[in-house]
């Protein structure tokens, strides 16, 4: 299984961003997919997460900028980003929970950067 994050890059504050992340081969039935990210001397957290019932979750501090959405027959996920601010700047992980031969696997993309200037 390959997940594959793009659409990272260098904007200014207040301007957006949308990132892709496409997933191929044997996934398994896929549970969910989601967004984490990692900034420089800091622990990896979750940005945003999406279920097969199209329940989402956000982190308080994209709440309202950030929006999460999934094409399941393509196996892709997007992660609309607007207003971004300096403290956004990170590296993006693409993350998809799904299950397998009766087992709960969990996969990360090779992650994307962001970087947000102000």
């Amino acid at each position: 299984v390959q997940l594959q994050a793009s659409g990272g890059g260098l904007v200014q504050a207040g301007e957006s961003l949308r990132l892709s992340c496409a997933a191929s081969g044997n996934t398994g039935s896929i549970i969910g997919m989601g967004w984490y990210r990692q900034a420089p001397g800091k622990q990896r957290e979750l940005v945003a997460s999406m279920t097969n019932g199209r329940s989402t979750d956000y982190a308080d501090s994209v709440k309202g900028r950030f929006i999460i959405s999934r094409d399941n027959a393509k196996k892709m996920a997007y992660l609309q980003m607007n207003s971004l601010k300096p403290e956004d700047t990170a590296v993006y992980y693409c993350n998809l929970a799904a299950e397998l031969s009766n087992r709960r696997r969990i996969y990360w993309g090779q992650g994307t950067q962001v970087t947000v200037s102000s």
